[in-house]
């Protein structure tokens, strides 16, 4: 008897850069142009990557994202915004759907780790030691403790003034009602060691974005990542936590068995269920998740299943609140749709907790449009009956995205009325 090959799936991936007040007033020309330049070649760096034969979500999707940490333009990495102390504290994350122990890691309040998303990667791949090679079985990690298992591992530190640009100095500044002018910046960079390159489109009157970096990929074994980085919410207290580095709330991925196919054994040929397939050839050959009493002795299953993967990005004490991510899991994973009883579409779960007038921003209450609360989006992959599909919905101004479409061909939007 030969064995069947395992099934391909086809790959997909999606970026975010960011969520919040954007609006087309508010963002100039220059700086619409290079962010669609800076996210449309991570998009095509990482879809290369992707493409290679032994490429897994979670190498991908952290690659895109340490990318992401390294430009400028966003808030994360290097470009991450301050604390009201004038601070820079990163967190990042990182869930696959399957294959680790752990699962989902978080790290959170680094100051010298030059790539966030690359320690949760290691602490998610090291956990499958007995000792989690230091980290132990901790799914989250902050501060000292993190940077001195970064630095065990081999991981890049850099001295904290790595992840200053001028727009997030700016920001902190204003928001605490202090000057931004020259003399004084450059007098607090030298303080911080080290010199950090400006953002050139920044004009210091435009808006400024609440959120963070992500990537959610589907590989071609079927497994779902979801990386995610961020330096906050700008003049946020120190020691802060945010939805990034916590489980649940501000990213998420898992699987489940959906069904299982029957493949016929010889016995099974005279059983009742193949006679009527024989007679009744619409008669599906799916059948229901076999009972504990259910015989199966002449019967051969395989498990189908479906994986969904969730990255946020937005006021992160909301997402945190209403556990975003993993409320939009569980409507897709336990509600079902009449009259076929199957799960719903993760883009209608999404739309439900990060969409105009969805969870998050009921959660405001009457303070929605008045302090950004509430305000954000989600991005995903909804991966059923061997086909992923590319999912968001946000609720704010606008929401920074790239992916690869349906037709495998690379886009990017910030606002609704762009698709």
């Amino acid at each position: 008897m030969t064995s069947e090959k395992p099934h391909r799936v086809h790959p997909r991936i999606i970026l975010h850069g960011g969520a919040g007040n954007v609006t087309r007033q508010n963002l100039s020309k220059e700086r619409y142009a290079a962010t669609r330049k800076a996210m449309l070649a991570i998009l095509d760096k990482t879809r290369s990557k992707l493409l290679a034969p032994d490429a897994t979500a979670l190498d991908v999707a952290t690659y895109a994202v340490s990318l992401l940490e390294n430009n400028g333009i966003f808030n994360s990495g290097h470009g991450a915004c301050f604390t009201t102390a004038g601070t820079q504290e990163l967190e990042a994350s990182v869930m696959v759907s399957r294959g680790y122990r752990k699962r989902g890691v978080g790290v959170m309040n680094l100051r010298r780790v030059r790539n966030p998303v690359m320690l949760a990667r290691e602490m998610l791949i090291r956990g499958e030691e007995s000792d989690g090679a230091g980290a132990g079985a901790h799914c989250q990690l902050q501060g000292e403790t993190c940077e001195r298992l970064a630095d065990e591992w081999g991981l890049d530190l850099v001295k904290p003034s790595y992840f200053w640009v001028r727009r997030q100095w700016d920001a902190h500044r204003k928001g605490l009602g202090l000057s931004c002018d020259d003399e004084t910046y450059e007098r607090e960079k030298k303080l911080a060691d080290e010199d950090a390159a400006d953002d050139p489109t920044w004009d210091g009157e435009s808006y400024i974005p609440q959120g963070t970096v992500g990537a959610v990929v589907l590989d071609s074994f079927g497994t779902i990542c979801a990386a995610t980085s961020t330096g906050g919410l700008t003049n946020k207290l120190p020691g802060r936590v945010g939805d990034t580095p916590t489980i649940g709330a501000g990213f998420w991925a898992e699987e489940w068995p959906t069904r299982f196919r029957q493949t016929q054994s010889p016995a099974a040929e005279f059983s009742l269920a193949g006679w009527l397939r024989d007679c009744l050839p619409g008669l599906s050959d799916y059948i229901p998740l076999p009972s504990s009493s259910a015989t199966t002795a002449s019967i051969n299953t395989t498990p189908e299943f479906r994986a969904v993967g969730m990255s946020g990005t937005g006021n992160g004490d909301s997402f945190l609140r209403v556990n975003a991510a993993r409320t939009a899991a569980a409507i897709a994973r336990y509600a079902r749709n009449a009259p076929y009883n199957v799960g719903v579409p993760l883009q209608d779960t999404i739309s439900n907790v990060a969409g105009p007038g969805g969870e998050l921003q009921r959660s405001a209450g009457d303070r929605w449009r008045k302090t950004g609360e509430g305000e954000g989006g989600i991005i995903g992959i909804d991966y059923d009956e061997g086909k992923g599909k590319v999912v968001f919905d946000f609720n704010c101004g606008g929401l920074y995205r790239a992916w690869i479409d349906d037709e495998d061909q690379e886009r990017f939007a910030i606002f609704r009325d762009e698709i």
